[in-house]
C-alpha cells in the first residue's frame, strides 16, 4: 500500500479545492482537478472547466512555464487513456518525463477503470493511488454511484415542522420553509440532472419544478413525474412551462394508451416502466433514467413515492428543511407515508453531516449509512 506525506496531502488537497471550481459545470464529466510540482514549488495547476474543455491534466500543463521533466503531478481522478471529445491524457503525461504521479481514486467508468494507471506504470512511471480518495469520491459521489450501482445518484429533500409535518391536515404545505431554504433548493436543482415528483405533488401543488435563479445560466434539469395511471392534467404548469427542462412521465402498463399517445404529441416523453402492484416499479424506472445517462435526481416528493425509494433502498442522500413551527393535527403529516422501521435499533441512520443555517431555518444533510461503496 503507497505511503504519502504531508507534502502529498497538501498538494492533493489543493488538487480537490481546484476540482470544485468545475461544479455544475462538467456534467457528464466528474469534477477533476490537477497540480504539477517540483522540488516544493507548484508549476502549474487547472480543473476540469466544463464538458467537452480540456481536461485537469491538460490545463495544469498548459499553466505551467517552465519545463515539467521530474515534476509530480497530482490529480484527483485517474487519467483517462481513451478517445472521447478529448485525446486521451495518459499520451500528455507520459510526453512530459514526469518523476512521479499521484491519483486520489481510479475512475469508476468501465471506459477507464484502472486502465489508465495501467498505461502509465506500462511507461514506467511511478503511480501511486489512494491519496483523499474518500474525499475524491465524495466529491463526485453522483458520478460514481451512476457507474458503480446502474442507477442515479438520488437525493431526497423535504421542509417539516419542529413536530414533524410536510403539511396540515387540510393539505397545506406552502410554505413551511422560508423564502431564504427556498432559494438554496433551487441551487440544488441547478447542480442535478433532474428533479422528480409523484403525480400526487402535482396535483395539489402543480409545481414548476425548474430553476429560477437570476443568474442562471446552466440548462435546466429533466422533470420526472412518476404517474401510475395518467392523472396528470392537460393543464398542468409543468407541462405548459416552455422555459423549463425536458418533462419525462413515468407511468405503468396499466395507463391510458390513448392518454400515452396524447402526451407524447404534446411533446413529452412517456416511458412505460414495469409495474409492480398497478404502481410504476422504482428499480425499474432507475434502471431506465441510468439507460438515458441521468447520474444524479432530487426527489421533491410526495410522502408516498419517497416511502417507496426508501424502502427499495435507492435513496443516497437527505436534505431536510426544519422551520420553527408547529402544525399538529389528527391526519398523517410526516414526509414518508407507508414505510417505517418497526423498531429503533433498525431505523436508517445518516453519517458525514452537515447543518446549516438558512434565517430561521435548519438544514440538516447527510448520506444515508450503507456499507461502504465499492469506489471508496
Amino acid at each position: 500500500m503507497a505511503t504519502f506525506s504531508p507534502a502529498d496531502e497538501r498538494y492533493m488537497s489543493r488538487a480537490l479545492a481546484l476540482a470544485q471550481r468545475g461544479r455544475g459545470l462538467t456534467r457528464p464529466n466528474p469534477m477533476v482537478g490537477a497540480v504539477l510540482v517540483r522540488d516544493g514549488v507548484i508549476l502549474g495547476e487547472g480543473y476540469h472547466r466544463r464538458a467537452g474543455g480540456p481536461h485537469a491534466e491538460i490545463e495544469a500543463i498548459r499553466s505551467a512555464h517552465d519545463s515539467l521533466e521530474g515534476a509530480t503531478l497530482y490529480v484527483t481522478l485517474e487519467p483517462c487513456c481513451h478517445h472521447g471529445k478529448t485525446p486521451p491524457c495518459t499520451d500528455a503525461i507520459l510526453e512530459l518525463r514526469l518523476s512521479r504521479v499521484v491519483v486520489a481514486m481510479e475512475d469508476p467508468n468501465p471506459e477507464v477503470q484502472g486502465q489508465g494507471i495501467k498505461a502509465l506504470k506500462s511507461a514506467g512511471l511511478k503511480v501511486s493511488v489512494g491519496l483523499l480518495g474518500d474525499k475524491a469520491a465524495r466529491l463526485n459521489e453522483a458520478f460514481c454511484t451512476y457507474h458503480t450501482m446502474g442507477r442515479p445518484f438520488v437525493v431526497t429533500k423535504w421542509a417539516m415542522s419542529l413536530d414533524g409535518r410536510t403539511s396540515t391536515d387540510l393539505g397545506e404545505s406552502k410554505w413551511i420553509s422560508n423564502a431564504v431554504a427556498r432559494q438554496h433548493v433551487h441551487q440544488m436543482r441547478a447542480l442535478m440532472d433532474a428533479v422528480m415528483v409523484g403525480i400526487g405533488t402535482v396535483v395539489r401543488d402543480d409545481p414548476e419544478l425548474t430553476v429560477r435563479l437570476p443568474d442562471h445560466e446552466g440548462p435546466q434539469p429533466i422533470r420526472i413525474v412518476v404517474d401510475g395511471h395518467l392523472k396528470i392534467g392537460p393543464n398542468a404548469r409543468l407541462l405548459n412551462d416552455e422555459t423549463g427542462g425536458k418533462v419525462l412521465i413515468a407511468t405503468s402498463q396499466q395507463a391510458s394508451a390513448a392518454k400515452r399517445e396524447e402526451l407524447r404529441q404534446r411533446g413529452h416523453e412517456v416511458i412505460v416502466v414495469d409495474s409492480a402492484n398497478r404502481r410504476v416499479d422504482l428499480v425499474s424506472l432507475m434502471r431506465e433514467l441510468h439507460a438515458r445517462g441521468i447520474q444524479s435526481v432530487l426527489l421533491e416528493g410526495g410522502r408516498q413515492l419517497a416511502a417507496s425509494m426508501f424502502a427499495e433502498g435507492l435513496v443516497d442522500k437527505l436534505v431536510c428543511f426544519l422551520a420553527p413551527k408547529v402544525l399538529g393535527g389528527r391526519l398523517p403529516g410526516g414526509p414518508l407515508l407507508g414505510w417505517g422501521t418497526p423498531t429503533m435499533d433498525r431505523a436508517l441512520k445518516l453519517t458525514d453531516i452537515s447543518i446549516r443555517q438558512f434565517g430561521d431555518n435548519v438544514c440538516l444533510e447527510g448520506r444515508i449509512q450503507r456499507p461502504r461503496p465499492v469506489w471508496e
